[in-house]
């Protein structure tokens, strides 16, 4: 009888000791949203052609493609990450300043970053302008920055 006792406490010390498992379905992390459009007719959304894009002191995020809009990263550990925008041998600097609030999410998923106070400069060799949609990014539904070129 201490036999089956003993292995009934030990099936329920293990049981317990499990924990269910959790999966992340949350929202992450959302990228910055760059859309490009034509600096003559600003109304107008125009593809950009050969375009490369890269972090300062990081890998390519995009080579040598044609797109009209750009989801890419920015740095939740720094208030600032600059991009490389090349086209052709021509390249651009885009400087982003902005702010971090982490954001519990849950015990999966951890947090997630917002990024707010956001503010954008670049050197302006064939980027024309840039325009801010918004100044808070806290998700990944519509362009944040509007590049003319």
């Amino acid at each position: 009888m201490k036999k089956y006792l003993f292995f009934l406490a030990l099936t329920v010390v293990l049981i317990s000791g499990c924990e269910k498992d959790d999966f992340c379905i949350e929202e992450i992390t959302p990228n910055l949203i760059l859309r490009f459009y034509d600096f003559e007719n600003q109304n107008t959304v125009l593809q950009v052609s050969e375009i490369t894009i890269w972090p300062e002191r990081r890998d390519t995020i995009v080579l040598n493609q044609t797109l009209d809009s750009v989801a890419i990263p920015l740095d939740v550990n720094n208030t600032q990450t600059i991009y490389n925008l090349s086209r052709g041998t021509t390249v651009d600097k885009l400087i982003i300043d902005y702010a971090v609030n982490e954001i519990f999410v849950s015990r999966s998923c951890g947090y997630k970053a917002e990024f707010l106070a956001l503010s954008a400069t670049t050197t302006n060799d064939w980027i024309q302008s840039i325009n801010l949609s918004t100044i808070t990014i806290e998700d990944e539904t519509a362009a944040h920055i509007q590049v003319f070129h």
